[in-house]
């Protein structure tokens, strides 16, 4: 009798051990698709932001500012800011949140008087 009580602990101990595995699976597998995934996405799309941006093209910095690219080095850019000409700041390609097209712009105006 004894015996049989020590074979059933066993074979208990070893199925929740195969339980536990699972959840740790299902619970990596979450971890992958709800955080994991979607950041990699995100830095594939603004890595091909930053190489399609152009001379020319609007721009928004990580500080909110709106200005216009000058120039374009390898991970610097020169960014216009306002009307004034004289106000031209290096900043990294990093510090863009966003890229409006400049040729965009002048589709969808001509696209208005249609």
């Amino acid at each position: 009798m004894m015996n049989l009580l020590t074979e059933s602990a066993a074979a208990g101990a070893g199925g929740g051990l195969t339980l536990m595995l699972v959840y740790i699976v299902i619970i990596g597998g979450a971890m992958y698709f709800f955080a994991i995934r979607p950041q990699k996405k995100e830095q594939k799309r603004m890595t091909a932001l930053l190489a399609s941006m152009e001379v020319g093209d609007v721009v928004v910095t990580t500080s909110g500012f709106y200005g216009i690219v000058i120039s374009i080095q390898d991970d610097d850019c020169i960014v216009e800011f306002g009307n004034n000409k004289n106000c031209r700041i290096p900043m990294r390609k990093a510090a863009i949140a966003e890229v409006e097209k400049a040729n965009e712009g002048a589709v969808e105006a001509a696209e208005t008087k249609k």
